[in-house]
């Protein structure tokens, strides 16, 4: 595995006979939009193939891996234009192993909205451990809000992924609510009918697992709060199901902020089976331009929960998205917009801009102009990506959680691949 940056007059065709691989492996790997279209300091992500099978007349993925001692799942990773196209081909050619084979397990979590593209999990399904799909809220009498979550829910149990239900506090209009979250940790009446009505779904539907993801709780329901966890766990796991928390990237026990405070690390992740560190959204939607997930940042918040969870408990949170400001930015003004690492590239391809990277907080961003307008984007990438899947493996971390699935990102998949095997429940 090598990562290469791309320079003034390279294309696909001189990189791929540089490094001895098919363009159509090049452009397959780094999920390439525009692949005629090269920017110069763009990340790529070359793979060599270790061993090759060629489809006779008659196979099946299942033949195949069986054939080669391997799993359908585990070509369906090598080979991600499969999953968009499963009918094989006389002639064709699988990836059965590349040179850099993956020996560790991690749990490898995913989150997703019910309205995400099936083609797009087609192709994410099979480097997930878990499946989240987001979310149920519960109204002022405890029955739960239910987003339309059987289709996605029926592609986890094809692919073979564990599907986890998501609480928290939306409501019936869609935003989130502080004040009823706050009532479900003090109302126990509320919350034996909101714990119930979760079991029903849970059994009924076929989940594995339940997320708490409670933001933005106010200090004087922590201590509720953590009641209300303890609560969940001890009936997910009469029900032999494991219980989630997602937790605010904290530094250190006394953090101040709405944000922060109720979020005991040492308490929830006591009680916790599994935990989510929100490592992004440093650089966000109403500030100033910055890297989403600064490496720096990131490692801090590892640091610190290390000394209060157990490093087997915690998973990774990493952003799969990227933020486009407009300059000069002004606070209370500026609002930046929300865009794919993969469309990311697209943009700086489109308006001639060369990609940098930063090294100390360990990100790409570029500047443009359009309209008579200056911008600058901040996004991820596979070197990016790389140093937080490094975090997750020097730290002993269970594996890594993805905010979210909405958006292409076949680099950072072609990567995971061969860094970790994904743990299956």
């Amino acid at each position: 595995m090598e990562i290469i940056v791309v320079k003034s007059g390279d294309s696909v065709w001189t990189i791929a006979r540089q490094y001895g691989v098919s363009p159509q492996r090049l452009i397959l790997d780094n999920g390439l939009e525009r692949p005629g279209v090269m920017v110069p300091g763009q990340a790529l992500l070359i793979l060599q193939p270790a061993q090759v099978a060629v489809v006779r007349s008659g196979d099946t993925l299942f033949s195949i891996a069986e054939e080669y001692g391997t799993t359908p799942s585990a070509l369906l990773r090598n080979n991600p234009g499969t999953a968009a196209n499963p009918e094989l081909q006389q002639g064709q050619e699988l990836v059965v192993r590349y040179t850099d084979e993956p020996t560790r397990p991690a749990r490898i979590n995913g989150y997703a909205y019910p309205w995400v593209s099936p083609i797009l999990m087609r192709k994410t399904l099979p480097f997930l451990s878990t499946l989240t799909i987001f979310g149920y809220g519960f109204n002022d009498s405890g029955q739960l809000i239910a987003p339309q979550d059987e289709p996605l829910l029926a592609q986890a149990k094809k692919y073979g992924v564990a599907p986890v239900m998501l609480l928290c506090s939306i409501t019936e209009d869609g935003n989130f609510s502080s004040e009823r979250a706050g009532r479900l940790f003090r109302e126990p009446k509320l919350q034996r009918t909101v714990l119930a009505q979760v079991v029903q779904v849970m059994r009924k539907k076929g989940y594995r697992g339940l997320d708490l993801d409670f933001e933005y709780v106010r200090p004087e329901d922590a201590q509720a709060f953590l009641e209300f966890i303890e609560n969940a766990a001890r009936v997910m796991h009469e029900n032999g199901w494991f219980l989630h928390v997602d937790l605010a990237p904290k530094t250190s026990a006394d953090q101040q902020g709405l944000l922060y405070e109720a979020h005991d690390y040492g308490a929830i992740g006591a009680v916790a089976d599994t935990v989510l560190l929100m490592t992004y959204e440093w650089g966000y939607t109403y500030g100033p331009p910055r890297a989403i997930a600064p490496i720096t940042e990131v490692q801090s918040v590892v640091e610190y929960a290390k000394t209060e969870i157990p490093v087997e408990k915690i998973l990774l949170g990493i952003p799969n998205y990227g933020y486009d400001w407009t300059l000069p930015f002004e606070r209370g003004i500026s609002q930046a917009v929300t865009i794919g690492n993969q469309y990311a590239v697209v943009v700086a391809g489109r308006y001639g801009s060369e990609i940098r990277y930063d090294k100390t907080e360990q990100s790409p961003f570029f500047n443009y102009r359009s309209a008579r307008t200056n911008h600058n984007v901040w996004f991820e990438d596979v070197r990016s990506i790389r140093a937080k899947l490094d975090v997750t493996a020097e730290n002993g971390l269970l594996g890594v959680g993805y905010w979210n699935l909405m958006r292409p990102f076949m680099q950072n998949w072609s990567l995971l691949n061969v860094t970790f095997v994904p743990q299956q429940l």
